[in-house]
């Protein structure tokens, strides 16, 4: 195994909606596969691939395979941050009913419009003070793994352990 590859461990099912999105997208594959071999910054990346990569760069952040450095600038110039993926390899190992675990992959790729009352549902809840996992499983009466899937679909929502956490407006990728 090379100096930079290491390998992304998933234990629960949740993890696979950003995967899954990261991996399900041209464009964020794209963005992931320049990543691997090469430190870039955001307008390098969208340069590269043509296009924004501000959602590409938030998603893989959201699966766990970004890392960011500040990029010394040459003199007079500002720092810039710069990005790489994290991980070279997976391994996943988890126990789930086909039930749930179908319904996370189905999360992973409707479109937005069609889980959007579910996500923004969840990030009210979490917004108003209700970010216990045990406490969101009985009010919404869903486990927590589809719950955690639900918050990793959000662009808004990160979880933490056992709590969800609202995303700061100005929060960096």
């Amino acid at each position: 195994m090379g100096e930079r590859e290491r390998t992304r461990i998933i234990n629960d099912p949740s993890y696979l909606v950003p995967l899954l999105r990261t991996f399900g997208s041209r464009t964020h594959k794209k963005v992931f596969d320049l990543l691997l071999s090469n430190w870039m910054t955001q307008e390098e990346l969208d340069e590269e691939i043509e296009a924004e990569s501000l959602s590409s760069l938030i998603n893989l952040k959201k699966a766990g395979l970004l890392e960011s450095k500040w990029r010394v600038p040459e003199p007079g110039k500002s720092p810039v941050k710069e990005y790489h993926t994290s991980y070279s390899n997976v391994q996943v190992n988890f126990q789930s009913s086909f039930e749930d675990l179908s319904d996370i992959i189905m999360l992973a790729f409707k479109p937005y419009e069609e889980v959007k009352d579910t996500i923004e549902s969840l990030e009210r809840m979490v917004a108003e003070g209700n970010n216990s996992m045990s406490k969101l499983t009985r009010e919404l009466n869903m486990n927590a793994s589809h719950i955690c899937a639900i918050a990793r679909r959000s662009d808004r929502l990160s979880v933490m352990g056992q709590r969800l956490k609202l995303a700061e407006k100005d929060e960096e990728i």
